[in-house]
């Protein structure tokens, strides 16, 4: 069942998106509201599955790992074991920063994240052509990023 979101979820939300470890107190002032509503409703987001967790969110650029390529593949059978098994493999593959099933004219779309060129035509070469079912592959390599969320826009959400 989808949760409503008031104004003051959709604040918090909003807030905690920027500053994940931001005080209740200071979120409570942002938000208008006192410490223990605060407290409940993140309570609330949380149990309703909406906040699934917290993290630290990092610098691909200074980790090195600024190259980015888009990988279209296409397998050999789709039926529900093979898309299983990709799936499964796919997870696997450290370097698959996001892998998306795709209704198209190919399967799965899959963002692969690398130091350079050449530690991505290994990646490709050993590990994404390996995987199961696999039958053809096509690269677009990115230039620039120009606009990457970890989360959605919360002022897109509607009650």
């Amino acid at each position: 069942m989808k949760s409503v979101l008031d104004s003051f979820d959709r604040k918090i939300l909003d807030l905690l998106t920027t500053d994940a470890r931001m005080p209740i107190t200071q979120l409570s002032v942002r938000v208008g509201l006192s410490k223990t509503p605060v407290a409940a409703r993140i309570k609330r987001l949380e149990d309703d599955g909406i906040i699934t967790g917290y993290r630290a969110v990092l610098s691909t650029t200074q980790l090195g790992l600024s190259h980015v390529a888009f990988v279209e593949v296409k397998l050999a059978d789709t039926r529900e074991k093979s898309l299983r098994d990709f799936n499964a493999a796919a997870k696997l593959v450290p370097e698959i920063a996001e892998c998306h099933m795709i209704a198209g004219g190919y399967d799965y779309l899959l963002k692969v994240r690398t130091t350079n060129i050449e530690a991505y035509r290994a990646v490709m070469g050993q590990r994404i052509s390996a995987l199961p079912h696999v039958v053809s592959t096509s690269t677009y390599v990115a230039m620039e990023t120009v606009v990457e969320q970890t989360n959605p826009p919360i002022s897109t959400i509607t009650s």
